[in-house]
């Protein structure tokens, strides 16, 4: 479950129960989870909290819809990458579809976790999850030669269209996380694994004794 409160649809603002009928037609998604996707529904419901981060949300996911000068496929590549490397299994399932409905290939794709080693890649694509991983895994530090090769390849509009949107959806895969919603509701793997009956629980004076 979430770790916030959900929003019911009696209960949410205008705007959340025009975007619930959309969704979820005439149930209450808190009642009656479920979209046609497969997911539950509820980064919507949770979002509801707070009306308008709700609206801002909304209106950002409609950004990259407008007349935008980059090409889906790319921003596709992104946001599927975003994911991947945020860890949100919410946000790389989800962008795995979308990258399917704007027509790219299952085989790059598939090699989004491991685009380092693929070569189904072009030059600017590589660029692009290059730039991406630098953009979340180094908070924005980018060198000079991938910036090169995107200002080769792309305008400058196309390029902050595109970090935008990335910043923009790692954001909702650390959101998603945080609060556990969707596919993100998932414990942490990171546990203690016990060790056997009657075994030492010093494993350092182990070794240590293994050095003298």
């Amino acid at each position: 479950m979430p770790r916030l409160r959900q929003i019911g649809r009696d209960a949410a603002h205008p705007f959340a129960q025009t975007v619930y009928k959309s969704l979820f037609g005439d149930r209450d998604p808190v009642v009656s989870p479920g979209t046609d996707t497969g997911t539950s529904g509820n980064w919507w419901t949770v979002f509801a909290l707070v009306p308008d981060a709700f609206d801002h949300a909304v209106a950002g996911f409609q950004f990259y819809r407008g007349k935008r000068k980059l090409d889906p496929k790319y921003r596709e590549l992104g946001q599927t990458r975003v994911g991947w490397a945020r860890g949100s299994q919410f946000v790389y399932s989800q962008h795995c579809k979308a990258s399917r409905s704007v027509g790219l290939p299952e085989e790059k794709i598939a090699a989004i976790p491991h685009w380092q080693a693929a070569n189904c890649y072009t030059e600017i694509e590589r660029a692009l999850l290059a730039y991406t991983d630098a953009l979340v895994y180094d908070g924005g530090r980018v060198s000079d030669g991938i910036f090169a090769v995107l200002k080769a390849h792309l305008s400058d509009e196309e390029i902050f269209e595109f970090t935008y949107t990335v910043a923009m959806y790692d954001m909702h895969a650390v959101i998603t996380k945080a609060l556990r919603l969707e596919y993100d509701d998932v414990d942490d793997r990171i546990v203690e694994v016990a060790a056997p009956r009657n075994a030492s629980s010093d494993v350092m004076r182990m070794v240590d004794q293994e050095k003298s």
